[in-house]
């Protein structure tokens, strides 16, 4: 059975509430689960857990106002799709709506099962074309794990949270050792396929919270917030020993033992920002490779 999809209405009239849920179980029997929030403030705080399949916005709430709280929705990067709904029939509240980040617009006296559930259906299918975007741009192909560029961001976003809140976190770099070894023996069919199964084992083994990515071609990095010195090098330790836990399968039946190389360094002990955060963690995967490989290896003291 098709799960049912969440919809949130935020509107401060508890008879469109009624409406609402009527002309639902009208477009859908079981396609659709109704939530409402009745203030800015709550509509808000849901809509921006990304909870929902789709939203319905009325433009009044209150002394409030729907397109700012569309506004606040879009700057917190809400990914939820937002149908606009609105007792005017001004086009300018159309285009504001279309301006601010809505998907749709409907006036509520033109409002049907037909109209709600055509509203809905191209939302949601907008909806999952955004996401599908957002996960090219954010992850990596092969490996399914944050690429370069988003893991940066999220650094980055981590080290003001740690500054602001006077905390630490890990950064742990990863470097497959002789990776071009499989390449040159086995082809790059077999070397994706290492890839993407030590990918696997390293996102296995951390914590919900943590953040994994390929950053280069056999390099992975992995983010460990509230995590000190002490705890990023025994989580180092612990990744190279789940990849090196079996034999790796690939093409023909072949089974490869491998092992990984880890570098690791933490904020602030290690350095204060991003960039050098990296740079420490890298030259400490660079003296493991030197020190004969599958091994940890902490940064040096800024």
């Amino acid at each position: 059975m098709t799960e049912a999809r969440k919809v949130l209405l935020i509107d401060d009239d508890r008879l469109q509430w009624r409406i609402v849920e009527q002309q639902l179980r009208a477009v859908d029997r079981a396609g659709f689960v109704l939530t409402c929030a009745g203030t800015y403030e709550e509509g808000l705080k849901k809509l921006t857990s990304n909870g929902f399949a789709a939203c319905l916005l009325d433009y009044q709430l209150g002394e409030r106002d729907g397109l700012q709280l569309l506004r606040e929705a879009v700057a917190a990067e809400c990914r939820t799709p937002i149908i606009f709904l609105t007792a005017e029939s001004s086009s300018a509240v159309d285009i504001e709506a279309m301006n601010a980040g809505a998907l749709d617009y409907l006036e509520k006296r033109e409002l049907t099962p037909r109209a709600l559930g055509r509203a809905l259906r191209y939302a949601l299918k907008v909806g999952e074309t955004m996401e599908a975007l957002r996960r090219l741009a954010t992850r990596d192909e092969l490996t399914g794990l944050l690429n370069r560029r988003e893991f940066t961001r999220v650094v980055r976003e981590e080290e003001e949270r740690a500054r602001r809140f006077d905390r630490s976190f890990g950064l742990v770099l990863i470097d497959i050792d002789h990776f071009k070894a499989v390449n040159d023996t086995h082809g790059h069919a077999a070397g994706d396929a290492v890839l993407r199964e030590v990918a696997r084992r390293i996102r296995e083994r951390v914590r919900a919270v943590d953040r994994c990515a390929r950053i280069g071609g056999e390099e992975l990095a992995v983010l460990l917030p509230e995590t000190d010195v002490a705890g990023t090098l025994a989580a180092a330790e612990d990744l190279l020993a789940a990849v090196a836990a079996a034999p790796f399968e690939v093409t023909g039946g072949i089974r490869i033992e491998l092992t990984v190389s880890a570098g690791a360094a933490s904020l602030p002990v290690h350095a204060s920002e991003t960039g050098p955060l990296m740079e420490a963690a890298d030259r400490a995967l660079y003296r493991a490779k030197r020190a004969g490989r599958a091994r940890a290896m902490l940064a040096e003291h800024a």
